[in-house]
């Protein structure tokens, strides 16, 4: 492989996990997501990880997820700002290489890979994996998204990424989803904090700020950027109070999704705020009109309409 030097770019503040909008029909809904990409900006977001759980990634088929790839390119390639990370897959490494490459042509400047979550593998083969897909794309940035609780693999990153380093060049860190904490914190931490370490549980960002971290990744950022552009700031300033405060009134949002039904709350929340993406694709299940005008009283009672993003 020929080795590309090149400066690992970290992100810092709000990465948006974006929904996958559908129409009625239950396909792709591409013509909004231009929008979409500039309702993000005009928060604050500081880039976007699409395909991933939030975008129904694993529920995509290889085609869509390159229509989908392609919208989000051409968004940024019109004058955007935000970032953009695709990921490109997780089961089979042939169709993670076609999607990495794909991503190249569509400009999109970084990839994700998942972990094979039937076939599962210990440490080292998942450093074999991803970098099997990292080297077909030497000038792009390769994340690893990790979520032990979706693919089955939970293997400690801190190990993954000291194999990881020496097979890679082009590495450039972690979407870490699990609330391992000392492991986090030694990624952080590793070969002097070179790599890229980007949180992905919402409902705790304040103790990952407390660890040091710089980036987050979370579907919340989609609808409620404010609330954690406050947070990170009430931390900065060393109001820890108020950063407590704003971080409970995550959680209390966050908790709205475990009573109606789980992810597919996100996508009401888009409602909410003025941007239908439409609904999730079975198995995951859907709210009822009736349970959405309950919903909506329940968001009014969060109290919380200045942290929510606007159109």
């Amino acid at each position: 492989m020929k080795s590309v030097m090149y400066k690992i770019e970290k992100f810092e503040g709000l990465v948006a996990a974006p929904f996958t909008p559908t129409g009625k029909d239950g396909n792709l809904n591409t013509g909004i997501i231009a929008s979409y990409y500039n309702f993000l900006e005009k928060n604050g977001v500081a880039g976007v990880f699409i395909n991933g759980t939030t975008g129904e990634g694993a529920s995509l088929t290889q085609k869509e997820k390159q229509i989908s790839a392609r919208a989000w390119g051409d968004a940024l390639k019109s004058g955007g700002k935000m970032r953009v990370i695709n990921l490109v897959g997780g089961t089979s490494y042939s169709e993670c290489i076609e999607n990495a490459l794909y991503t190249k042509d569509c400009g999109i400047p970084a990839i994700a890979v998942l972990a094979p979550y039937y076939f599962k593998p210990d440490e080292e083969r998942l450093a074999e994996y991803v970098a099997k897909v990292g080297e077909a794309v030497p000038d792009l940035p390769v994340y690893f998204y990790h979520i032990p609780e979706l693919t089955g693999v939970s293997v400690p990153m801190l190990g993954f990424l000291k194999r990881i380093s020496g097979m890679l060049p082009n590495f450039a860190g972690i979407k870490y989803t699990q609330e391992d904490f000392m492991d986090f914190f030694s990624c952080l931490n590793f070969a002097g904090g070179k790599y890229d370490m980007l949180w992905g549980r919402d409902e705790c960002m304040l103790s990952a700020l407390v660890l040091g971290c710089r980036g987050a990744v979370g579907s919340t950022y989609n609808y409620a950027a404010p609330l954690y552009h406050a947070l990170i700031g009430a931390y900065d300033e060393g109001d820890i109070v108020k950063a407590r405060t704003l971080q409970q009134k995550s959680i209390d949002m966050i908790s709205l999704l475990g009573k109606y039904g789980g992810i597919a709350t996100g996508k009401a929340f888009m409602r909410f705020v003025g941007l239908d993406c439409g609904k999730f694709r079975l198995p995951v299940r859907n709210m009822t009109e009736s349970d959405y005008s309950e919903f909506m009283e329940d968001v009014k009672h969060l109290e919380m309409e200045e942290y929510f993003s606007k159109p």
